[in-house]
């Protein structure tokens, strides 16, 4: 993910956010941290953070209540240094999956330094409570051949 840096162009911007959904997808917080700089900063729904260490503690906090966890991040809009993507992740409210599935839907803006590491997340989401019998993202399924209807995006 070195090479994806600023100034960005479709192609690196597309590739720069399926970089980002592996990793992410990997829920390894410390892993998914090195991503951002040292002082990174961060608005996640209502939360605020900054720096590295507030990232990965926040990320094993989330993972702790989102088992199951399975996303889908598309390109949005792109410029020189900021990418702009629209999401899609399921969970389970328990490690068993025999509690509420959820989907939540958002959209992050990021800024990145001439370096490609991320200066600086912004997200908004909601969540919506959905059937086992309407998961997206069933175990073992390849995220990108879901098709996601219009309505969705």
């Amino acid at each position: 993910m070195s090479h994806l840096r600023p100034p960005f162009t479709a192609s690196s911007a597309h590739e720069k956010v399926k970089a980002a959904q592996a990793l992410w997808n990997t829920r390894n917080a410390a892993k998914v941290a090195q991503a951002y700089t040292p002082d990174t900063i961060w608005r996640n729904r209502d939360r605020f953070m900054k720096g590295r260490e507030e990232v990965e503690a926040f990320l094993k906090e989330k993972w702790a209540k989102e088992h199951r966890y399975v996303l889908r991040k598309e390109l949005f809009a792109f410029t020189d240094n900021k990418i702009a993507v629209q999401f899609f992740y399921e969970w389970n409210e328990r490690a068993d999956a025999k509690g509420q599935w959820w989907r939540t839907y958002g959209l992050e803006d990021w800024t990145f330094t001439d370096s490609g590491q991320m200066r600086k997340r912004q997200m908004s989401g909601n969540d919506v409570a959905i059937s086992e019998q309407d998961r997206w993202f069933k175990d073992g399924v390849d995220v990108e051949a879901v098709e996601i209807g219009e309505e969705h995006l």
